[in-house]
């Protein structure tokens, strides 16, 4: 059975032609031609089986043939908050392979002993859209731009919030058990620290704000793993 190929089309009902990037791969990759058919996600939460009507250079258009509206895979909001760490590749693999579990919103912090202070988003962002089709995903994870750790604690949120750390002079509860005592509707957030963990400051500050002092189990784990492993908890909590 012939694999079939889904594109990222955000003005998939209105715009009719696929997006630069989109295009290129279906023309010069994969050499989709006029009558070859594709499917097409918006990243709302609909696909869509859609036919080519032209396949031109650069230009790729389509009409559609049928909507399909999906089902969300899992309830409640799963946000993970991490800092990047020094090399940007080890962080960007780890949002691809969250996105392929599974996450709704992943945000960057600047924080006290951060290593990385900028993040080229739209680069980033290329990444969950490749996972997005790879996995599958009706609903396109939102990537926010970095910001300062204050900002974001003191920012109203719904849900539970968890602070994940090493200190253990501060009492600490283990994630996963913290998450499966949580409704699986809820709305949920994880920070994950630097390489260089929040300073200790920091999670008595996030803790002030309602968030809970948190765990990831007994081995130290790299910023890049300890946020998959918080994406991979979240998920299987809700099941």
């Amino acid at each position: 059975m012939k694999e079939v190929r889904f594109f990222y089309a955000p003005d998939a009902t209105t715009s009719q032609e696929l997006p630069n990037d989109e295009a290129m791969h279906a023309l010069r990759v994969l050499r989709l031609k006029t009558g070859d058919e594709m499917m097409l996600m918006d990243g709302v939460g609909n696909y869509y089986r859609a036919e080519v009507t032209l396949a031109h250079t650069k230009h790729c258009l389509y009409e559609i043939k049928e909507t399909f509206p999906q089902q969300r895979q899992w309830q409640g909001h799963v946000h993970l908050a991490i800092a990047p760490t020094k090399l940007m590749d080890r962080m960007e693999w780890m949002i691809e392979k969250a996105v392929e579990i599974g996450v709704d919103e992943i945000s960057f912090l600047n924080c006290q002993f951060s290593e990385r202070r900028l993040v080229k988003t739209p680069r980033v962002d290329k990444i969950v859209v490749s996972a997005m089709k790879q996995s599958h995903k009706a609903w396109k994870t939102q990537l926010n731009d970095i910001i300062p750790f204050k900002d974001f604690i003191t920012k109203p949120r719904e849900g539970r919030k968890f602070i994940a750390h090493c200190y253990e002079e501060i009492p600490r509860t283990y994630l996963y058990d913290e998450l499966c005592q949580t409704v699986a509707t809820d709305d949920t957030t994880v920070l994950i620290g630097p390489e260089g963990d929040f300073s200790i400051d920091e999670v008595k500050a996030a803790m002030a704000n309602g968030y809970q002092s948190v765990h990831l189990g007994k081995s130290r784990l790299r910023t890049e793993t300890a946020g998959l492993s918080a994406v991979m908890m979240m998920q299987l909590s809700r099941n």
